[in-house]
């Protein structure tokens, strides 16, 4: 905690090194892409993309998973991708699993949850099961990618997704990053598999 401390602290001087770039910022906020990613600490859609301030407008969640959408019951990942879609308007939304991610992990090996219920009932109500030739593998790619793109798929029970995208408006896309190498791969839906960037 004490090297996060010492870094906030010298931030505003780092700032000020940089004052034009982020007086732009206070008269809002402009992203060009949602980027939905999990929460696992060794993901950080800033320095893997090299995005700067105002330029990425993040989704975390454990798994990187995208709820079906329901009206009746909106939740807050909902919520932010309407806000980004039809307030904001960015204009790609990438989904990015990555290399040995412990909720897909969950999801595939059937770990026995009940001690943390709140992550078993997000896991049974917002993912499936996805299905993977190599189950065994440490770094998880199949399973991940594969959740990656099921994930993809939910975004178009969205009505704000769904829309743009027929209006050819909203571009979205599935991304593969591995942890352990800084590898980033994209799915091609035409021959359904993921290549590098």
């Amino acid at each position: 905690m004490k090297s996060l401390v010492d870094n906030a602290r010298s931030f505003t001087t780092h700032v000020a090194e940089r004052a034009e770039e982020f007086r732009t910022l206070e008269a809002g906020q402009s992203p060009e892409v949602l980027f939905i990613t999990c929460s696992d600490s060794r993901v950080v859609p800033a320095l893997i993309t090299g995005a700067r301030p105002g330029e990425l407008f993040e989704l975390r969640t454990a798994g990187n998973i995208v709820p079906e959408y329901s009206s009746d019951h909106p939740s807050s990942e909902t919520a932010t991708i309407e806000y980004a879609v039809r307030v904001l308007g960015v204009r790609d939304v990438i989904v990015c699993g990555h290399s040995h991610c412990g909720a897909v992990n969950a999801l595939v090996s059937g770990d026995d949850l009940s001690a943390i219920p709140a992550v078993q009932g997000w896991l049974e109500r917002a993912a499936s099961r996805p299905e993977t030739t190599t189950p065994s593998s440490p770094d998880l790619a199949e399973a991940v990618q594969r959740h990656a793109v099921a994930q993809l798929e939910r975004l178009h029970t969205h009505p704000c997704i769904a829309e743009r995208v027929e209006a050819g408006t909203l571009a979205v896309h599935a991304w593969y990053y591995e942890v352990h190498t800084g590898a980033v791969k994209q799915y091609g839906p035409d021959d359904q598999s993921f290549r590098p960037l």
